[in-house]
C-alpha cells in the first residue's frame, strides 16, 4: 500500500538507509546516519508540498510494516535528463525478490499519468543494479546510459510515456 509518510516511519527508514547493501548502487554507496534518513524523509514530504507528487512510503498491507518507498521526484543529480521526472523505490533487503517493487511503481506510475498529469517518466538506476530489471517489467526503455557528475557513477535511464503505459497497464 502506498501512503504519505508519519514520524514513525523514521526508524525503519533509518535501518533501511544504514544497511550498506540497499546503499550499495545508490550515489557514491555509502550508508545514511540516522539524521541524513530524516533529512530525506523531509525532502520526500516537501516534495508533495511543492509539485502535487512525490515519494510514497511502502506499507505491507498484511502487517503495515514500512518496507521502503516508490515516487516521483525531479532528478536533479543528473541535469542531462532535464526536464524530467524520475520514478525511484528503495526497500529494505529483506522485502526483495518478493514483487514489491514491481507493484508499488505501477501503482506510483500510474498516479504519475492519472493523478499528476504527466506524459513522460524516466527511471535512473546503476548499470549492475537489479532494479533494470523492474524497469523492464514496468514497460520502460532504455534511453542511455551515462554517467552521474557527482561521484561517475554509470547509470542507465529508461524511461515510458502516458500512452505506452496505457497500452501495456491498461491505463
Amino acid at each position: 500500500m502506498l501512503r504519505r509518510w508519519r514520524e514513525e516511519d523514521l526508524e525503519p527508514l533509518s535501518v533501511i538507509d544504514g544497511d550498506p547493501e540497499v546503499m550499495r548502487f545508490i550515489g557514491d554507496g555509502s550508508v545514511h546516519t540516522r539524521e541524513e534518513a530524516a533529512a530525506a524523509l523531509a525532502f520526500m514530504e516537501r516534495g508533495w508540498d511543492e509539485r502535487g507528487f512525490g515519494i510514497f512510503a511502502v506499507e505491507l498491507r498484511e502487517t503495515g510494516e514500512l518496507a521502503g518507498w516508490v515516487g516521483l521526484t525531479v532528478p536533479g543529480f543528473l541535469p542531462e535528463v532535464l526536464p524530467a521526472v524520475e520514478i525511484g523505490w528503495r526497500l529494505g533487503r529483506h522485502f526483495w525478490g518478493r514483487g514489491i517493487a514491481t507493484e508499488a511503481a505501477e501503482e506510483a506510475l500510474r498516479f504519475g499519468f492519472a493523478e499528476a498529469g504527466l506524459d513522460r517518466i524516466i527511471s535512473i538506476c546503476h548499470v549492475e543494479h537489479a532494479s533494470a530489471r523492474v524497469m523492464t517489467k514496468l514497460g520502460m526503455r532504455q534511453e542511455r546510459e551515462t554517467v552521474v557528475p557527482a561521484h561517475g557513477q554509470p547509470v542507465r535511464v529508461m524511461a515510458i510515456t502516458r500512452s505506452e503505459f496505457d497500452v501495456i497497464h491498461g491505463g
